[in-house]
């Protein structure tokens, strides 16, 4: 419940390796997230210590990370930390990770083309059943100043 939610913003390092465990599908990667610094003296931006996480993806998180992410791509996680500490021929090791949440492309770095994922059952919805478009459109000689959604006229039936 009060588990360390966290925003890494940075590289993918690795090369996404997927899994298909019994649990359902798994991915991960590493993320590099390096602090940068404006160094006053030089005048300009320089980049400080790196941060490794390994980044873990479970379900359908996995699979689209699988078939969108490549090493140096740009990315956003959001996730729970987790920190693991080791001992290993007498030397102390710590990692981090991060169970994934969401993970998205960095948007201020470049461009992303989104893709719906299909569903297996969207071809189960009746027509019937399917919902009209909303009129999102401003009537002629309202100010456009209601938030309100306006439903469309119902049709006359003969």
């Amino acid at each position: 419940m009060n588990e360390t939610m966290i925003c890494a913003v940075g590289n993918v390092a690795t090369q996404p390796a997927h899994r298909d465990l019994a649990s359902g599908p798994s991915a991960r990667f590493r993320l590099a997230v390096t602090a940068r610094y404006l160094d006053r003296e030089k005048n300009e931006w320089t980049d400080g210590h790196t941060n490794f996480f390994t980044v873990w993806a479970r379900r359908q998180l996995a699979t689209h990370v699988t078939a969108s992410l490549n090493v140096g791509d740009p990315v956003i996680v959001q996730g729970r930390l987790k920190v693991r500490t080791d001992a290993r021929e007498g030397q102390n090791w710590a990692s981090a990770d991060l169970e994934a949440v969401a993970i998205g492309h960095d948007l201020t770095r470049g461009t992303s083309a989104f893709r719906r994922a299909s569903r297996p059952d969207a071809g189960a919805i009746a027509p019937a059943q399917q919902q009209p478009e909303p009129n999102w459109e401003t009537p002629p000689g309202d100010s456009g100043t209601s938030m309100t959604q306006r439903e469309p006229e119902p049709a006359a039936v003969t």
